[in-house]
């Protein structure tokens, strides 16, 4: 509210007789709204009395009594009040200096309204007191009142529970003396097996032409098909995670998968390197093979119909060497494309350097084999160009793991210069070597050196003539007598030093061999190819 500027006149007396006013016209709104609670208070007590009137006896009662009945019931309830009454707000007025007598009378209107304000009484915590406990418990008829009390507020609330069904216990509901409809049955067990009584058709294992006993037993049974049913579905859970972390892990490689291992024959062996075969069988990380026509599959299952069907017993082409039970095939990459191009995926598990997969047209492979009663097994292979310019006798050469240390990449290397003195040339393998045909070279070539001069009488020795005799290349030739430290340079000549103590360790070493892994040339039936 604004505040009103005072005048130098009347400065108390205009200030005073303002506030007066106001505190007049909020002690009429009080009185007004005491009434209006009072007469509310006295219809709601004349309704109670006369719906407890209609429910007991037709006893009319006037207004008066009503009256006086409620006034009694406000006086009683108040005297259960423990400690001192609450007495009402007054509100503090100020006392204007023209007119006093008006003050004084305004003071004792406040309090005759004061006195009629009948506000429901508060108990001793200052709270209101509720409809329960308005009545008076004194009254003889107080149960009966609070009863209706409890009625009204519910039907004040509007939560009318009549409707509901009266919730009955077990024992009230459950009909002990129910029996099985089907005649004859004692209502005894439940075909689910699960129950000890019965009391329909639906549940009767007499019925359902059973005992109580099979019943029971049936439902064991399906119990433990339950759990094994659930057992193995974790299995298989358990079994599908492992496949797949080890399909997870078996794809390792250079920018695709990598195969781990291979079932070849009766071997099962664990490939070096990558090879580059069909994705689609190289992500499964195991390959199985036929050893006789190398067809690779992805299952066991198709391998074991594959060689029940496969008419193969050896490789493909010409057996141009035998000797005992090895035998040497030559196979033309032209004619046999498939199988040698298997071949080469197949050697690139073993070999780093190869480089040669599909275009096998160029060259010819002599294939090694170890023959017993099932056929020809794979023993190992080198291939050739069938026109060289450089005189290479070699491309690549491979011996299989399961046959590696027992003298057959010699076997091998000697036969590949076996061809060679045939063809009348001087041959040598085609670089790079890999780490172990290196040390198999080297090895070769020292024996045929350690031979050559074992067998020399003579005292001058010439390298050309030892390349002519060998086949080797003097190339080769003079890098293996350099590691053997049997090329010295004196006075302006290379000497050959014949180091008698190397020519006796090769001795005891060829003694001890024997002579079952060398190449016998009578045994060789071949005509060199023309180049094409």
């Amino acid at each position: 509210m604004p505040r009103r500027k005072r005048n130098a006149g009347s400065s108390s007396e205009g200030t005073e007789d303002s506030d007066f006013s106001a505190d007049h016209e909020h002690t009429d709104r009080i009185e007004t709204y005491g009434r209006t609670r009072r007469n509310t208070r006295l219809t709601r007590a004349s309704l109670r009395l006369s719906q407890s009137s209609q429910d007991s006896s037709p006893v009319q009662i006037s207004p008066a009594e009503v009256v006086t009945f409620s006034a009694r019931r406000v006086t009683r309830s108040r005297s259960l009040q423990q400690g001192p009454p609450v007495t009402p707000k007054k509100y503090p007025l100020r006392q204007s200096r023209s007119s006093g007598s008006d003050t004084e009378q305004h003071v004792e209107d406040l309090k005759r309204a004061a006195d009629q304000d009948e506000s429901p009484p508060r108990t001793p915590t200052g709270n209101a007191l509720s409809s329960e406990s308005d009545i008076d418990v004194s009254s003889p008829n107080a149960s009966h009142d609070e009863s209706l009390a409890k009625e009204l507020s519910l039907k004040d609330s509007g939560s009318d529970v009549s409707h509901r069904p009266k919730r009955r216990r077990f024992h009230e509901s459950y009909n002990f003396n129910m029996k099985c409809p089907t005649p004859g049955c004692n209502s005894l067990g439940h075909l689910t097996g699960k129950h000890e009584r019965h009391f329909s058709i639906s549940g009767c294992p007499l019925f359902h032409n059973l005992s109580v006993d099979e019943c029971k037993t049936r439902a064991s049974s399906r119990d433990k098909q339950v759990e094994e049913r659930t057992l193995s579905h974790r299995q298989d859970e358990n079994r599908h995670a492992t496949r797949h972390q080890e399909k997870l892990q078996g794809q390792v490689a250079e920018g695709s998968n990598m195969i781990k291992t291979i079932v070849f024959g009766r071997y099962e062996l664990d490939t070096w390197y990558h090879s580059p075969y069909p994705e689609e069988y190289a992500r499964l990380g195991r390959l199985y093979m036929c050893e006789f026509c190398l067809k690779y599959m992805k299952s066991l299952t198709i391998l074991r119909r594959h060689m029940a069907k496969c008419v193969w017993k050896h490789p493909p082409g010409d057996e141009i060497y035998r000797k005992g039970n090895i035998s040497v095939f030559e196979v033309d990459g032209k004619k046999n494309k498939i199988y040698c191009q298997n071949l080469c995926l197949l050697a690139k598990l073993f070999l780093d350097h190869k480089t040669l997969y599909y275009d096998v047209e160029p060259f010819l492979f002599y294939v090694m084999t170890e023959a017993d009663n099932t056929g020809c097994h794979l023993v190992g292979y080198f291939s050739k160009e069938k026109n060289s310019f450089l005189n290479y006798n070699v491309s690549c050469i491979l011996t299989m793991p399961q046959y590696m240390r027992q003298g057959y990449g010699k076997m091998l290397i000697d036969f590949s210069y076996l061809l060679s003195k045939v063809e009348e040339k001087v041959g040598s393998p085609e670089r790079p070597l890999s780490d172990l045909g290196l040390i198999s070279y080297r090895s070769y070539w020292k024996e045929v050196l350690l031979r050559y001069l074992n067998q020399f009488q003579g005292k001058e020795i010439s390298i050309k003539e030892i390349s002519q005799e060998t086949a080797v290349n003097p190339v080769d030739i003079v890098s293996t007598l350099q590691s053997l430290q049997m090329l010295k340079y004196w006075k302006g000549k290379h000497l050959v030093l014949k180091r008698q103590d190397l020519i006796d360790d090769w001795k005891a070493k060829e003694t001890k061999r024997g002579s079952s892994k060398t190449i016998e040339p009578t045994a060789l039936k071949w005509t060199p190819p023309k180049g094409t």
